[in-house]
């Protein structure tokens, strides 16, 4: 019996640093999802340039009924949110579901990793607010600076960034470049900017060119804009 005390007594000291272990988890995924939120909602049907990530757990991928703008790939997809598959996509989200629209390149700390996965897991009135809380700075996410690129010579770029056609509906932009493809945008992660440099677009050719800053998917240069009425 001399043993029983300092056995139970480790025994809870193991429950406590594995609960402590699971709010540090927590924690940490509530500071790296700051780098999310700029996409992504943890409330029910608040969505945004994705699906709200609300009640995401053993959820389909591509279910989100309010949310019009998944790629095919993740409707046609047979994935069930959880760790493992969660964990997947976060890392890579490309070579988990070639085709998705996801552009982040992935997170590949596999502690931030855990640490999202473990926020998410919680109840939605757990995470509501989280997020824009937190103060502390968000760990290396890895690629999210490597979006910004150097400015390029739109008068020279590619059939894919030179635009035929946009078009606007409810929410969403569709961009139809040269080369036929057509890309959705939520209305809010579309800039329209202008370019009168000797680099900038031609007149009757603006350019698409992604976007560095965090939200911003994508902007639109022309070479000037013209107003139908004047500016009062």
């Amino acid at each position: 019996m001399r043993y029983a005390r300092p056995a139970a007594t480790l025994f809870f000291c193991l429950l406590g640093s594995s609960g402590f272990a699971a709010e540090d988890d927590v924690a940490l995924g509530a500071r790296a999802f700051r780098a999310c939120a700029a996409c992504h909602s943890v409330e029910a049907n608040r969505n945004m340039t994705g699906p709200s990530l609300a009640d995401i757990w053993n959820r389909k991928a591509g279910s989100v009924s309010s949310f019009p703008r998944y790629s095919d790939a993740m409707k046609s997809s047979d994935v069930i949110w959880n760790e493992k598959t969660l964990d997947g996509y976060l890392e890579n989200p490309a070579q988990f579901m070639p085709g998705n629209h996801m552009t982040f390149p992935g997170i590949p700390d596999e502690k931030v990793r855990k640490g999202i996965i473990a926020f998410l897991k919680q109840p939605n009135g757990a995470q509501a607010g989280k997020p824009g809380d937190q103060k502390t700075a968000q760990p290396q996410m890895g690629g999210m600076s490597g979006m910004q690129r150097g400015v390029p010579n739109l008068k020279i770029v590619e059939a894919s960034s030179r635009i035929r056609t946009i078009t606007y509906c409810h929410d969403t932009f569709k961009v139809t470049t040269v080369d036929e493809k057509t890309r959705d945008f939520w209305e809010r992660n579309l800039r329209f900017k202008t370019d009168s440099s000797e680099e900038g677009p031609d007149k009757d050719a603006p350019a698409i060119v992604n976007a560095g800053m965090m939200g911003d998917r994508a902007s639109i240069i022309f070479r000037e804009l013209f107003l139908a009425e004047p500016v009062q």
